[in-house]
C-alpha cells in the first residue's frame, strides 16, 4: 500500500477537481480512471481500466488530499496504479499542487 498526500496551492479546492474531472471523463467516455463504490460525503473510491487494484481518496483538513493506492494483485501492479495516479495528477492539475508526499507501506 502507498499512501499520498497530495497538498494543494492555497485556496485551490482540489478534491472538489478531482471528482469533477473524473465526472467530466466518463461523460465523455475519455479517461482510466473510474468511480467505483458508494457515494460518500468527502470520500471516493476510484478503479484503473488496466490495472488491478483501487485509489481510495479523501478531503482532509485543509483542502489536503489524502490518498491511498492498494491492490492485492503483484507489487509491480500496484507501483503502475501509482504511475498513473501521478501521471493523471499532473497533466491536470500541475499547476494547482503545490507538493505530494509518498509513504510506503507494507
Amino acid at each position: 500500500m502507498k499512501c499520498l498526500q497530495i497538498i494543494p496551492q492555497e485556496g485551490f479546492n482540489l478534491y472538489g477537481a478531482l471528482i469533477k474531472r473524473e465526472v467530466e471523463h466518463r461523460r465523455r467516455a475519455r479517461g482510466t480512471f473510474y468511480r467505483s463504490g458508494a457515494k460518500r460525503k468527502d470520500q471516493a473510491t476510484w478503479a484503473h481500466d488496466r490495472y488491478v487494484g483501487r485509489v481510495k481518496l479523501e478531503r482532509g483538513m485543509g483542502e489536503i488530499v489524502l490518498a491511498e493506492v492498494r491492490t492485492k494483485a503483484d507489487p509491480e501492479q500496484e507501483s503502475r496504479l501509482l504511475g498513473a495516479v501521478l501521471g493523471f495528477l499532473d497533466r491536470h492539475f500541475r499547476a494547482q499542487v503545490a507538493a505530494i508526499n509518498i509513504q510506503f507501506r507494507g
